[in-house]
């Protein structure tokens, strides 16, 4: 039956992009249909989904628009599309990816198999020890702006199937649907919440941005995760000239860089001591800035590093609070880790340990382990609350013990 088909897509394809759209949930689209709604019809859904991708008869419908503030003020507009077109998507997304994941510079690491938010942070902080000087860039509304003319040039250089880049550029152009119903057509940009975007993001600025700088910079490094990049430089005026040059390299492309958010800063410390107007930026969630740290020798001394920025923070304490821990007294020890361990989890793999030390002051008031020991007791929260002041030096004890007994696994629980 797949030799009547024009195009050679396999169920198996279909099956496991499905597979890993319901792992990764996600809102509905127009349709308003949820994973679950999708799953009631499972087999006849997915063979839709299969006959008219491999006859060439999918189209794609309109991405619901959905806006969220933004940190900085503001609103950004999410495209949802519809569970199907996602599992589309992914289809395309798996064949395309094996085909420009070894072109991409080793320094980009958003949404990269094997790389991580940290990794670029990581390596962000040793960088800032060794040049005096970075530029933080921020891309004018990346996704809204992008290029689709260009994109589609580097979609058509590495797909290896021509259905690929047709169902691309299908997705590209998908009209939006405000939330008054209102149908918007799209000719830049890519919509953010898509499940190619990422991807499709990364080989955009594979050659707008990073194939670039390695040419014809190869002396300066850089850090890129998506559109946050950070550039490295050793003296002020490279990095006056360096942002000068890239802001010209992405006009050429049809993206600008923001005016005010795009700042030269300068990495301060005991051994760098002069003065600048910007002397820290936000990454991924972290602000690097001079700090006081302890060497090996027991001295403290001034070192331009990385810690949680207060939004994060603020965020990661929100969410603490959101779960209203003392309202849950009802609760066994277990239930809670079960509840809120993969949240915690989740939140590590971006921010580091210092969620799950977080977590724990904040939950050590309300979740105990009998200091017998970590083989001892489990008891609910009623009973430690009806019993002792919560926190307790006994708690605390506990605590420590199960963290260096592994039993806990940044995790409000074993």
């Amino acid at each position: 039956m797949n030799e009547a088909k024009p195009f050679c897509i396999s169920k198996k394809e279909v099956w496991e992009a499905y597979q890993r759209v319901k792992v990764n949930q996600g809102g509905a689209g127009i349709d308003e249909q949820t994973i679950e709604d999708f799953e009631k019809r499972l087999k006849k859904n997915l063979y839709k989904i299969w006959n008219r991708m491999s006859s060439g008869s999918y189209f794609p419908p309109p991405v619901r628009t959905v806006k969220i503030p933004k940190k900085s003020g503001g609103e950004r507009k999410l495209g949802i599309p519809t569970v199907a077109d996602r599992i589309a998507q992914q289809v395309v997304k798996a064949r395309l990816e094996p085909e420009v994941e070894p072109l991409f510079h080793a320094d980009s690491y958003g949404y990269r198999p094997g790389k991580s938010a940290l990794d670029a942070v990581g390596q962000a902080r040793e960088r800032c020890w060794r040049y005096d000087w970075v530029i933080d860039l921020d891309i004018k509304g990346f996704f809204d702006n992008l290029d689709q003319n260009l994109l589609l040039r580097a979609v058509k250089k590495h797909a290896s199937e021509g259905w690929i880049v047709l169902y691309i550029e299908r997705w590209l152009k998908a009209p939006m649907q405000e939330e008054d119903g209102r149908l918007v057509p799209r000719e830049r940009g890519t919509p953010q919440g898509g499940v190619a975007s990422p991807l499709l993001a990364n080989l955009f600025l594979h050659y707008a941005l990073d194939r670039w700088l390695a040419a014809h910079y190869p002396q300066v490094p850089f850090e890129r995760y998506a559109d946050d990049v950070l550039v490295h430089c050793s003296t002020e005026r490279e990095a006056q000239e360096m942002r000068k040059a890239i802001a010209e390299r992405l006009q050429s492309c049809g993206l600008e860089l923001h005016p005010e958010k795009t700042k030269v800063v300068y990495c301060k410390d005991d051994f760098r001591k002069k003065s600048y107007p910007n002397e820290k930026f936000d990454f991924l969630g972290y602000t690097f800035q001079p700090r006081r740290s302890k060497n090996r020798k027991g001295k403290f001394f001034i070192n331009f590093s990385p810690a949680v920025s207060n939004t994060a923070a603020k965020a990661i304490r929100d969410t603490f609070r959101s779960w209203k821990l003392p309202q849950r007294s009802d609760k066994a020890i277990e239930d809670l880790s079960r509840m809120f361990n993969p949240v915690i989890r989740a939140g590590s793999s971006i921010t580091g340990d210092s969620i799950a030390r977080h977590c724990t002051r904040r939950c050590a008031n309300w979740i105990e382990i009998w200091s017998s020991g970590p083989s001892g007791n489990t008891r609910s929260c009623a009973t430690i609350s009806a019993e002792r002041h919560t926190g307790s030096h006994a708690s605390r004890v506990a605590l420590r013990s199960c963290s260096l007994t592994g039993r806990w696994e940044r995790g409000v629980a074993p």
